[in-house]
């Protein structure tokens, strides 16, 4: 029986991941292993083994290899969900701290992808076959998936990816895959400028450095579309696949259009003002008390939108929910939840 471990099963894909293995009965719960950093008898732990009775929970932790390494024994496919740590990714300033040191790029190795390279280390001692890797949907060159991004966000995944083809290329793993999760449609708020949801933004004017069209993608869906993913995708030894879990472009939508539809949820217009780099970041850090580094590395996530970088169109996750009766939830109806707080 093949066993499935998923990283991070207590956060938003990792959870919703589980969820859908468990609900949908697409593996035996005794096959599925439910990796958390949390120890064991802590509420995280509980909350994971309450999900199932049958359900294997087990620690691992990105900063300890051999915690890692243990856990994964006995594993055929890991699904390794990316490491919220952003902090990790951010330019770091030179200098004396005065703020008139250059910025300069996280060395390769340095940023988020350290905490995955554990993990991937873990898997080649462990003897784990097959791995999936969550990266994110951005460098979408307009016909298929590329190796370069305007999106600082995209940089640790990117490290990420060409480390599991260097490992694969060693043949350390039978097969990997680079599943590009589609922007979640739960996180337009840091989209629209870090907007608060709850209701005390009172904004009517979001300035941004710039706009574009996104594939907006429920977690629920890429849950869904991830475990059927990991049941039904057998692959060939040798081989490295990346593909897109994303909704499709003639459902996408800019950020501009999400601030209508926030307005329209909320009954009070929201309008999207394109400014330059230097006022938004001057204006999120003094005005909005936004940390300096977090601005700066967020702010390439527009440029890489007026690309096109997130108008993606691979049909995979369409075909995926569709093998199971589901159709994607619109970003329309995640906002009008969100906002109208149903």
């Amino acid at each position: 029986m093949a066993a499935i471990a998923i990283t991070g099963a207590s956060g938003k894909l990792g959870s919703a991941t589980l969820a859908a293995l468990l609900e949908h009965n697409l593996a035996p719960p005794s096959s599925i292993i439910a990796l958390t950093s949390s120890h064991p008898n802590s509420s995280t732990w509980n909350a994971l083994q309450a999900r199932h009775p049958d359900l294997q929970v087990r620690h691992a932790s990105f900063e300890d290899l051999l915690s890692f390494e243990q856990a994964l024994r006995g594993v055929t496919k890991l699904f390794l969900v990316s490491t919220p740590h952003i902090a990790l990714d951010f330019d770091r300033q030179e200098g004396e701290g005065d703020g008139s040191g250059q910025w300069q790029e996280v060395p390769d190795g340095a940023g988020r992808e350290k905490h995955h390279r554990v993990a991937l280390d873990a898997a080649v001692r462990a003897g784990v076959p097959h791995v999936y890797y969550s990266s994110l949907a951005f460098a979408w060159d307009g016909r298929s998936a590329s190796h370069a991004s305007a999106a600082g966000v995209m940089r640790a995944h990117l490290r990420t990816e060409a480390y599991l083809s260097r490992l694969l290329h060693e043949e350390r793993f039978r097969s990997v895959t680079a599943v590009r999760e589609g922007l979640y449609a739960e996180s337009w708020p840091l989209y629209l400028g870090y907007f608060d949801a709850s209701g005390e933004d009172d904004r009517t004017e979001v300035l941004l450095p710039g706009d574009g069209k996104i594939c907006w993608t429920a977690i629920r869906d890429l849950g869904l579309a991830s475990a059927l993913l990991l049941v039904q995708h057998n692959k060939e030894d040798g081989v490295g696949t990346t593909l897109y879990l994303s909704t499709r472009p003639e459902n996408a939508k800019s950020v501009g259009e999400v601030a209508a539809l926030v307005g329209q949820a909320r009954g009070k217009e929201v309008k999207v003002k394109i400014v330059g780099h230097d006022e938004h970041e001057r204006f999120y850090v003094e005005e909005r008390g936004k940390e300096r580094p977090a601005v700066r590395w967020w702010a390439s996530t527009y440029e890489a939108l007026e690309r096109g970088e997130c108008l993606i169109n691979d049909p995979t996750l369409e075909k995926l929910l569709e093998s199971v009766g589901v159709k994607p939830t619109s970003v329309d109806e995640v906002i009008a939840k969100m906002v109208k707080k149903e």
